[in-house]
């Protein structure tokens, strides 16, 4: 197997245990935030997951405006979109504020997902192993210079598996059932 093909097999993966956990969420649960913490809820873990992704894909690998500001600028199922990284500003923002704060109309986010689910597909579909030894800057945001390879298992895979295991937590806590299998 090469390793496009894995990270394309990994990272379809992830986008099915995401979306597993996501299936029965209630908008009450999207927006609860547990007092006194300093967590996203889980509406804003999802979609962090997705705008990470979005912004991965569509910007930072393909140059290319993300679907947010693009073709589903306004229809993304967020009220408003969190604070988002600059060059200007090394490191990454916070969304704990955001996340407290934005309505999350869970079927339009769960479109938007699906879209940006099939682009990173489509994408990494085209990539070859050579490619993904290739090397971005990601200094501004403190990550030095990674390999496209890292970006998408470290980034992508890594980082849809955190934030979805905070978002079964976040489940749990509400007296639901966090992964289902």
């Amino acid at each position: 197997m090469h390793a496009t093909e894995l990270l394309r097999e990994q990272l379809n993966g992830v986008h099915q245990y995401v979306e597993e956990i996501m299936a029965n969420v209630t908008p009450e649960q999207a927006h609860w935030h547990p007092a006194g913490t300093v967590v996203n809820s889980l509406g804003g873990n999802y979609a962090h997951i997705i705008l990470t992704e979005d912004l991965v894909i569509n910007a930072l690998l393909k140059g290319d405006a993300p679907f947010f500001a693009s073709t589903w600028a306004g229809k993304t199922g967020m009220s408003s979109l969190p604070p988002l990284p600059t060059p200007e500003i090394v490191g990454l923002p916070s969304w704990q504020e955001w996340s407290a704060q934005v309505h999350i109309d869970l079927n339009a986010l769960r479109s938007y997902a699906k879209a940006t689910y099939a682009a990173s597909d489509e994408y990494l579909a085209t990539l070859s192993d050579e490619q993904l030894r290739q090397t971005v800057d990601l200094s501004w945001v403190g990550l030095g210079i990674p390999t496209i390879q890292w970006i998408l298992s470290g980034v992508l895979v890594g980082h849809a598996f955190s934030h979805a295991g905070e978002i079964a937590c976040l489940k749990g806590l509400q007296g639901g059932q966090g992964y289902i299998h």
